[in-house]
C-alpha cells in the first residue's frame, strides 16, 4: 500500500481526510476505502463534533455532506474557513443543483455527485489536495 503524502520544504506528512457526515453507513466505508489507498482518515458524524475538535490537521482535506444535522457542510465550511482551516474541501451530495455548485464554487469546494462511483471521490481528493500543493509551494 502506498502513502499518500503531503510534501512541503520542512516536512512531509501523511494526508489527513476529514470525513464529515451524519449516515454511518457512508463514514465507515469511506473510512475503508481510503484508507486501503493509503490516506489517514478521521471521520466525525456532525458539524458541532468537528467544531469541537481541538486541533485539526493541517495537511490532507475535507470531505463534507451537504446535508448535515444544524447546518450544511457549506455553512461548516464558512464556519471552518472563519477559524482559519485552510484545508481544501470537497462537498459530496445527491443531485447538485447548478445554484448549489456555483455556491460550492465560490467557497472553494469541489462538488462531488452521491452515489460516489468508481472513482470520483478519490479523483477529487487528489485534484484538491494537488491544487492546494501547488498553491503552497
Amino acid at each position: 500500500m502506498q502513502k499518500n503524502l503531503i510534501k512541503n520544504t520542512r516536512t512531509t506528512l501523511p494526508a489527513v481526510i476529514v470525513v464529515v457526515d451524519d449516515d454511518q453507513a457512508v463514514r465507515n466505508s469511506l473510512k475503508f476505502s481510503l484508507e486501503i489507498e493509503g490516506f489517514a482518515v478521521r471521520t466525525y458524524h456532525g458539524p458541532q463534533e468537528l467544531l469541537a475538535e481541538p486541533e485539526l490537521p493541517q495537511k490532507g482535506c475535507l470531505v463534507l455532506d451537504y446535508k448535515l444535522p444544524g447546518m450544511s457542510g457549506l455553512q461548516l465550511l464558512a464556519k471552518l474557513r472563519d477559524r482559519k482551516v485552510d484545508l481544501p474541501a470537497l462537498l459530496i451530495t445527491t443531485h447538485p443543483s447548478l445554484a448549489l455548485r456555483e455556491e460550492a464554487s465560490r467557497a472553494g469546494a469541489l462538488v462531488i455527485e452521491k452515489p460516489l462511483l468508481g472513482e470520483a471521490l478519490l479523483d477529487g481528493i487528489r485534484h484538491v489536495i494537488g491544487q492546494w500543493q501547488t498553491r503552497l509551494s
